[in-house]
């Protein structure tokens, strides 16, 4: 909305004045901390003061932070169904759990928000350890169970050795508050029965605490992989109350969807100092956490430009919902990654023109006429939607059922004019792309048939405004590594507030290139040997 509201206008006019004037390839280093000298200096001093705030993000080795660690490389097989990304996350975050659960003497690791299990099949096959998966979707479960059957008898057939390999036990839970967490891992501990399949939403649940030792329940670590909202939150308030668990090692993920201003048990803050701070972030802001300085540094100059013309389609599609459709737009509805799957879109169909003209190897974005070019070399008037290219945020892909809802919308919204002309090319290739996403967006939300939707008249109305979302964008950005390390601090602090039982740090596992969200937070309880971490390496409150 921030391109529907003018929030720009917000911002020193003078920052704005220089900012859109600027190259894109300058603006991608804003969020780095990056600025020129003629940028005002109020400007500077804004940016680099916001970098000098941020929690340094370069990745460290594990064994810099743990001496004891080791890194496994994993094979072929485990690997399987893993991108280059994941395997990187796992590599590095299954050595750091393995490294804990040994210096604790644990032997059992809850995999919190375990998804299809990679996580925890690394754990049980290249660690020897006992993995507890636990996770909302009982699909995952049953993806989780399949693979680890298949990997195990890999390992059994290459073992010379009788070794008895363990694959993980799956649990699915809605895990709805600590409590909840709390609850379900000590039952999983104590039953050896097979898959669990939990349900609750009771957060007043009380946690199960063991009055006289129970040798049947073992030292637990809980660990958890980019574990989304309040789930990473809840592992910490675990890992503080309930006494069989020593260890905890949590990548947080998902800001945005973090339980805020609530009576009880708000996601953020959770610390007695952000308390006090009387701070409120807000959905829109902890959204912006999520925002990467090294993803936008390393895009492409056609790649930011694209971005920027998706935040200008999705504002006027906002005008083209309170125009058109008012009762849907008071929802502030969500539809998806409509901005991903256009960009897929666009690079399919260069792709598709390239392979086309023989020019495989030439994979730049082709100016407008070669972009909106037919087979035969003329112009289409009406886009071409493909079938099932709408990607959900769940990471699924929609069926044709998202155009064909569509479909009828787009038959009043085929007069637009968008017809070639030499003079306003570009504006005519970026109204076609518009078309594109508002008829995508519509089905998205079961909008029916309406007449005479004028998208030209919209979309005229937002170009005047266009040369300022790049520049506002890449403000907003410039914030983000801010918000995610005020985040983190809370986290980190609240663990730091238990008292000298507790020692916590936040460490940078992964390449944040690769995986952005890469601060791990670590944490044991000093009940025996202390582990003995490089703090050099690690941040503390």
């Amino acid at each position: 909305t921030s391109s529907r509201d003018r929030l720009w206008e917000m911002v020193d006019a003078d920052w704005m004045e220089c900012l859109r004037r600027e190259p894109v390839e300058s603006l991608l280093m804003l969020p780095s901390g990056c600025v020129q000298d003629h940028w005002p200096s109020s400007l500077q001093e804004f940016i680099l003061t916001a970098r000098s705030l941020v929690l340094p993000r370069e990745q460290k080795s594990p064994q810099s932070f743990l001496p004891n660690s080791r890194v496994a490389s994993i094979g072929t097989v485990l690997a399987q169904g893993m991108n280059s990304k994941k395997k990187h996350e796992i590599e590095a975050l299954s050595g750091i759990v393995d490294a804990i659960a040994r210096s604790r003497g644990a032997k059992t690791v809850v995999d919190v928000g375990s998804g299809q299990g990679y996580l925890a099949q690394a754990l049980s096959f290249e660690y020897q350890l006992a993995v507890i998966a636990i996770d909302a979707s009982s699909h995952h479960a049953s993806v989780t169970n399949t693979r680890a059957e298949r990997i195990k008898k890999h390992y059994a057939a290459k073992c010379v050795e009788k070794q008895q390999f363990k694959v993980p036990r799956t649990v699915t839970c809605h895990v709805l508050s600590s409590d909840t967490l709390a609850a379900v891992t000590l039952d999983a501990c104590q039953d050896d029965h097979g898959e669990h399949i939990t349900e609750t939403n009771n957060c007043n649940q009380s946690i199960p605490q063991i009055e006289q030792p129970n040798h049947s329940i073992p030292q637990l670590v809980l660990a958890g992989l980019h574990a989304c909202g309040d789930l990473s939150v809840n592992m910490l308030r675990v890992f503080v109350s309930c006494e069989q668990v020593q260890a905890l090692v949590s990548v947080g993920c998902c800001y945005n969807l973090l339980s805020e201003d609530t009576d009880t048990c708000p996601g953020f803050p959770i610390s007695k100092a952000a308390k006090s701070s009387k701070l409120v972030l807000g959905k829109s802001i902890r959204d912006l956490a999520c925002q990467s300085a090294e993803r936008w540094r390393n895009l492409t100059k056609e790649m930011a430009l694209q971005n920027f013309d998706i935040h200008a389609f999705r504002a006027a599609f906002q005008m083209v919902l309170e125009k058109y459709f008012p009762e849907v737009s008071r929802l502030s509805p969500s539809i998806g990654r409509q901005g991903k799957a256009l960009r897929r879109q666009r690079l399919r169909k260069v792709m598709e023109s390239h392979l086309a003209m023989g020019k495989a190897d030439d994979l730049s974005y082709p100016n407008c006429k070669e972009q909106n070019m037919n087979t035969d070399g003329s112009l289409p008037t009406e886009p071409t939607a493909p079938k099932g290219a709408v990607e959900c945020c769940s990471n699924e892909l929609c069926t044709g059922d998202t155009y064909s809802t569509s479909a009828v919308v787009g038959s009043s919204i085929s007069r637009v004019n968008v017809g070639p002309s030499d003079t306003n090319l570009d504006e005519c290739c970026k109204l076609t792309l518009f078309k594109d996403f508002t008829i995508s967006g519509l089905g998205r939300l079961g909008c029916g048939f309406v007449e005479d939707v004028n998208l030209l008249e919209i979309w005229k109305d937002v170009q005047h405004f266009t040369e300022f979302i790049g520049p506002f964008w890449c403000l907003r950005a410039a914030l983000g590594p801010l918000v995610e390390t005020y985040i983190l601090l809370d986290r980190l602090l609240f663990l730091q507030e238990q008292g000298s039982a507790v020692e916590a740090s936040l460490f940078p596992l992964f390449d944040p290139a690769m995986s952005p969200r890469n601060m791990a937070l670590v944490a044991w309880k000093l009940t025996g040997d202390p582990l003995e971490p490089s703090h050099g390496n690690a941040s503390h409150a």
